[in-house]
């Protein structure tokens, strides 16, 4: 919600590169630099999965139609309830919307929510609380998750790089390593 100018374009992808690989399926925004789309959806492209990046004309909008079709909106904040302490209820839920905010939240926004939560009680990043709580509420899940249609996968090792060919399109391809002097993927 919101974006502060200079830093937010890094800040927000990292944002979206988080929601994708902890289990969210979109991110809403309601300005979007498309270079962060762009990134999305080179991540996608490379890597796999269908995450996406939605334009919305609005928070508010967004929150009343998200809670009139059932969903349960989870706001981020310091001032919240313990993430600790809310993710056993959390776990419980179909369709969370949660709410990241990058600027001082409109007090309705508290009021509108069905939690509160808060990764701590001090100053920190909205990148690691996203990525606590998705982490809190899947219980580690989201690591063993399988991404369709990724080109490349990485192969966890103890030491060095492993990148390789993950079939493409066809998520049940073989997986193959890259040819030498390929070692990682290509930077976007």
């Amino acid at each position: 919600m919101g974006q502060r100018a200079v830093r937010d374009d890094r800040v927000t992808t990292h944002v979206a590169l988080v929601a994708r690989a902890f289990g969210a399926a979109r991110i809403f925004m309601d300005e979007v630099n498309p270079e962060i789309r762009g990134t999305v959806e080179r991540v996608n492209r490379s890597w796999g999965g269908s995450f996406e990046v939605r334009v919305i004309d609005g928070w508010r909008p967004l929150l009343l139609k998200k809670k009139a079709e059932g969903s349960r909106i989870v706001h981020l904040t310091m001032y919240g309830e313990p993430v600790n302490r809310a993710a056993g209820r959390l776990r419980e839920e179909r369709d969370l919307l949660v709410v990241v905010g990058a600027e001082k939240v409109p007090r309705e926004v508290y009021g509108m929510a069905h939690w509160n939560v808060s990764v701590g009680a001090q100053p920190h990043s909205e990148v690691a609380a996203l990525a606590v709580l998705l982490d809190r509420i899947q219980e580690g899940a989201q690591f063993s998750a399988e991404y369709a249609g990724a080109r490349r996968a990485i192969v966890p090792q103890e030491r060095g790089k492993r990148v390789v060919d993950a079939g493409g399109p066809d998520p049940g391809g073989p997986a193959a390593p890259l040819p030498p002097g390929d070692p990682a993927p290509p930077r976007g």
